[in-house]
């Protein structure tokens, strides 16, 4: 694996390898000494033209947490803000020596041109672009989905298992959310099996194509019984007011879309409820549904470390070095 572009690269073994890898490396987060040298000397590059406080700290996490140099880099404030382009950009971080660019972009396609330009020799990994993906958000979903519904919340062994079987409804925007489309992408190379909710305005054009259900009644969709629910954050910022004439109004959204304690009611006893974050108390989730014992949007950002370190380790250090994991 010499970049991770995007969540459809992955194959199932690619996918499951770098699931056991996080493993891994969480129990090593359960020491009293957490830092491992496996990266040291390398030096991990954050490249983010696009805000960001979870995605951008917690790679910042992982990279130090093994061992590396990590320089964070903003474009508000730089050069890019006088004119600078992605190229330039890139050549300068690859004459400073970096061995990893973990880029965020508003465009969509950017780690790609990036990872396939030969402006940086280093490993690309995409932390987002636009609303086309964002793999390492669903590799920690699905990281955290196999904890609870095939390793019992943590208690039984899950090294080499997939999520066959495992039944998801991903919930809210999905016409704007690159998290959807990387979590259809592995979630269906894992053997899950994936329904969409959303109102019509808010399901992509050319869905018919994406290898998941479509159903516009949450109501019905959870009382079907998945195991796991993820609700979207509506998007705002990429609408050109509250709702852009998506939904008639946030009321209108909450009262069919939003998840609450009485639709939490109809799932099964052992479904878990994920939000990717940033959440929007009160309109996609009400403060008891993201509170609920259900949730996992906390332990999400935990394993989001976990998940990320096993991605950098893989890409930097998977086939070149003897370092275990454990440090030993």
């Amino acid at each position: 694996m010499k970049h991770l572009l995007s969540a459809g690269d992955l194959s199932r073994d690619e996918a499951v390898r770098v699931l056991d890898t996080a493993a891994q490396m969480a129990a090593t987060q359960a020491r009293e000494i957490k830092k491992l040298p496996t990266l040291r000397g390398r030096t991990v590059v954050n490249l983010f033209f696009e805000d960001s406080t979870r995605t951008r700290i917690s790679f910042e996490t992982a990279a130090k947490r093994l061992s590396a140099d990590v320089i964070n880099f903003s474009a508000k404030g730089s050069s890019v803000s006088k004119g600078e382009s992605l190229k330039d950009t890139a050549l300068t971080l690859q004459a400073m020596g970096a061995d990893a660019v973990v880029i965020r972009h508003h465009a969509s396609g950017a780690p790609h041109t990036l990872a396939r330009s030969g402006w940086t020799q280093g490993a690309v990994v995409n932390a987002g672009d636009g609303t086309h993906q964002h793999p390492t958000q669903a590799l920690l979903d699905a990281f955290t989905m196999r904890r609870h519904l095939v390793g019992d919340g943590g208690r039984a062994d899950v090294a080499g298992r997939d999520l066959g079987g495992v039944r998801v409804a991903i919930v809210g925007d999905v016409l704007h959310s690159r998290v959807a489309r990387s979590n259809v992408q592995l979630l269906h190379t894992l053997g899950a099996e994936v329904t969409l909710v959303a109102p019509p305005t808010l399901v992509p054009v050319g869905v018919g194509s994406w290898p998941a259900r479509v159903s516009y009644d949450l109501d019905s969709m959870l009382a079907d019984g998945p195991d796991a629910v993820m609700m979207l954050r509506v998007q705002r910022e990429r609408m050109s007011t509250s709702g852009g004439g998506f939904f008639p109004s946030p009321l209108e959204y909450t009262r069919s879309y939003g998840l609450d304690a009485r639709r939490i009611g109809l799932l099964p006893e052992h479904a878990i409820v994920m939000h990717p974050g940033p959440m929007n108390r009160g309109l996609e989730i009400s403060a008891d549904a993201a509170d609920s014992d259900r949730a996992v949007i906390v332990e999400q950002v935990s394993n989001g470390v976990a998940v990320r370190m096993a991605v950098l380790y893989l890409l930097l250090a998977g086939e070149t070095t003897n370092v275990k994991v454990d440090g030993k």
